[in-house]
């Protein structure tokens, strides 16, 4: 039985991901990710703002 490192493991799970140069599906979805993010935050700091001229 062979015992792995922590940085061993990223090591080859980074080699691996090198010799795999898909579309960048993982980048698209951090970048929507954060854009919704950046939505939703400035709505719910906005949102605090509004007057209410009863």
């Amino acid at each position: 039985m062979e015992h792995h490192t922590a940085a061993a493991r990223l090591t080859e799970a980074a080699s691996a991901a090198t010799q795999h140069q898909g579309s960048g599906d993982l980048l698209r979805i951090v970048l929507v990710v954060m854009v919704l993010g950046c939505v939703l935050t400035g709505w719910f700091l906005l949102r605090g703002y509004k007057r209410n001229d009863d």
